[in-house]
């Protein structure tokens, strides 16, 4: 009665998911017609010159396809280089061990397990994913193929149905309908600003109401700036030189995102509030064109009052003042503003001294062993692809493989449904490569929009087609044969419970605790921002802030991520596991909150630093510096092993305000104490139990 009670809600959220995943954005258009372009051309290319394994060239452009063309180029160079070694590793190993069954298995299971390693704890990941992917896969071809000769041709004819695609996939992006990360990068800049123009607009001239930003937008606006700038600095050489201004430019517009989510619905209307509105609107213009032209900024003064007397009235529009006056001066001096960070090292760290790498390959090679003694001891050919499942839901932890196996899941249903029906109503109408084109277009439109979204559905959108494109186009003529259907989605289902199983059984890899030391990191991050010193007049503080808070938004989104995979986490204790998804959400929600009261703190100080009492100054800057204390003592205790953080104790004000400059203050730095206060309490009692306890709320 009670999941009857809950099913409404239920089914309203999972509609609001579906609809905000589904939502259109820039760039997924483009994508989804490049994957359509490519993916028809490889199918009249495949069936025209009869090149086999049609399904693993469309899964390669889907895979390869990515939203610019330096990422793009990126993976297929990966995958090219990963194909090429995976290709010759197994015409070695058959042309040695072919005659010695054993031996073969024995040689592939190592090279399987060096792989696997490899992807753990290389940045080429990719590289030995493809690696692993076709050296198990080769070892269905023996099974079916006992001629050396056949057997080798199979081989390289995987290769040339990867590679070839993989140029196709790199002509289309490249010539034909190219996504440049500069292009991108100006146009995402353009669409921020344009939301702030628009408050402007709505300030001065009335009419609608903009769509509202929330801070959620300002955070992934802030994450897509900072990866459209990482992809242009790679492609454009202008970028590379100037990266450190780049990223005060990135920053800047990003502070002014912000200032546009905190714009009040209805403005003060007086000749300086106007004043200073159209000084922002011909200012922040006048950046959007720079971005155009790729000329230097400079800001337009007017006859505008001491921002000091607009503080309080509009916070929002002082902001960001401050901001483009920050940016300009920097622009002026041609200063840089701080390095870009350097790069991650090739190999982990940990790399030779983590058991978990070992442990991770050798539950994987488990997985695949005893999926490929069942599928011969069957004698059922049909079922390979339970091999390859378990190679693709082997993910560093339990809600990262869950969420994966899922995807895999829906997506092969949907294809097998989709399968089925054009086997059964569509196929028998039509005979040519147009009609073929005609069935598989629409599908792969749909697989396209779905891969091109975010990384929690694409992978469904990708296993849409590759399950789809099996049962359709195993072969050069129409399909008939359902029962090659079925024997894909059992491969599939049959995989997705051993590697689950197995995962499950042996050293089971949960983030619990990475996501404990994420939010650790998270909480330092912003403890840094509130120990940084204020603006000083020539904006360079300003701008490490703003930089400062791009790299917190980042972390915040990392952390934001694990914890829906710990939500995914299967466990068999699901109180524990309940209270540590509800502490994980607790204390996300609370950083997001206090680095948001750490700004409009920092903002108050500027404003009203100077006019306030002393004591009341003092006061502002205490409550700052003690926020961070106690932020870096929470960290501490929540990283430690076992964790014992407590909630911080709510710091009082320095009794009451004496003077109007000192309520803004005042009101800042209490908002700043109750934020951090509404932490969690996070330790584990004595017997060894996890303890919560509710976020004082004031």
């Amino acid at each position: 009665m009670a999941a009857a009670d809950h099913l409404p809600d239920m089914l309203r959220d999972a509609g609001g998911f579906l609809a905000r995943e589904l939502a259109p954005f820039p760039g997924r258009i483009n994508v989804t017609l490049r994957c359509l372009l490519t993916s028809a051309i490889v199918i009249v290319a495949s069936m025209a010159l009869e090149v086999p394994e049609v399904a693993l060239s469309l899964i390669v452009v889907f895979y390869v396809t990515q939203s610019n063309v330096v990422v793009t180029r990126l993976v297929g160079m990966l995958f090219i280089v990963g194909s090429t070694l995976a290709i010759g590793l197994s015409i070695l190993l058959l042309i040695f061990t072919f005659d010695y069954p054993l031996v073969r298995i024995v040689v592939a299971s190592v090279l399987f397990f060096c792989s696997v390693y490899l992807l753990r704890v290389t940045k080429i990941g990719p590289v030995f994913f493809v690696v692993a992917i076709v050296v198990i896969y080769v070892q269905s071809f023996v099974d079916r193929i006992d001629q050396a000769d056949l057997l080798i041709r199979a081989v390289l004819w995987v290769w040339v149905a990867i590679n070839y695609a993989i140029a196709l996939t790199l002509i289309v992006n490249t010539f034909l309908l190219p996504a440049e990360p500069r292009v991108q990068l100006n146009a995402e800049m353009h669409r921020q600003l344009a939301a702030l123009d628009a408050r402007l607009a709505h300030s001065l001239d009335g009419g609608a109401q903009p769509a509202p930003v929330t801070q959620e937008m300002v955070q992934q606006g802030a994450i897509t700036l900072q990866k459209l700038l990482r992809f242009t600095t790679m492609r454009d050489a202008h970028y590379r030189e100037h990266q450190a201004l780049q990223l005060a430019r990135i920053a800047t517009v990003s502070r002014l995102y912000r200032s546009a989510s905190d714009w009040p619905d209805t403005a003060v209307r007086t000749p300086a509030a106007d004043a200073l509105l159209r000084e922002l609107r011909a200012n922040i213009r006048a950046l959007d064109e720079s971005l155009t032209t790729n000329a230097p900024y400079r800001y337009i003064e007017t006859a505008v009052p001491d921002e000091h007397d607009l503080a309080d009235a509009m916070p929002a529009a002082v902001e960001a003042r401050r901001a483009l006056h920050a940016y300009a001066h920097l622009v002026a001096r041609g200063a840089e503003p701080g390095k870009a960070s350097s790069g991650e090292p090739m190999i982990a760290a940990d790399a030779w001294s983590n058991p978990a790498y070992l442990r991770f390959s050798f539950k994987t090679l488990l997985a695949v062993l005893v999926c490929y003694v069942f599928y011969n001891a069957v004698d059922w050919q049909g079922i390979h692809t339970i091999m390859l499942t378990c190679v693709i839901v082997a993910l560093p932890s339990l809600g990262a493989s869950t969420q994966r196996a899922l995807l895999r899941l829906a997506g092969a249903l949907v294809g097998s449904a989709l399968a089925l029906f054009m086997t059964v109503f569509a196929v028998p109408h039509f005979d040519d490569i147009v009609g073929l084109l005609l069935i598989t277009m629409p599908v792969f439109a749909i697989s396209a929009w779905i891969a091109a979204g975010s990384e929690r559905i694409s992978y469904a959108g990708t296993q849409i087609m590759f399950t789809f494109s099996l049962a359709l186009l195993a072969r050069f003529g129409p399909i008939t044969d359902l029962t090659e259907i079925r024997d894909r989605m059992v491969g599939i289902l049959l995989g997705v419970a051993v590697a689950t199983f197995v995962q499950m059984s042996f050293w089971r890899e949960g983030e619990g605790d990475v996501l404990r030391h994420k939010l650790a990191t998270m909480l330092r991050a912003i403890a840094v921002q509130l120990r940084a010193p204020l603006a000083a007049e020539d904006g360079h503080d300003a701008l490490l802030h703003a930089q400062r808070q791009l790299q917190a938004w980042a972390v915040l989104a990392d952390c934001e991520g694990t914890l829906s995979r710990v939500a995914l986490e299967p466990g068999w204790q699901e109180g524990e596991h309940a209270q540590l998804t509800m502490r994980g959400q607790t204390v996300l929600a609370q950083g997001r909150e206090i680095m948001l009261a750490g700004d409009a703190l920092a903002s108050a100080l500027s404003a009203h630093g100077a006019s306030a009492s002393v004591r009341m100054a003092n006061a502002a800057r205490s409550a700052r510096d003690r926020a961070a204390t106690d932020l870096e003592r929470y960290a501490d205790g929540l990283a430690a092993d076992p964790p014992a953080a407590h909630r911080p104790s709510r710091a009082a004000m320095a009794g009451p305000a004496t003077g109007p400059a000192d309520a803004p203050l005042a009101g800042a730095a209490d908002e700043l104490s109750r934020q951090v206060a509404g932490l969690p309490d996070w330790h584990v009692d004595a017997s060894g139990a996890a303890v919560s306890t509710q976020p004082l709320r004031t």
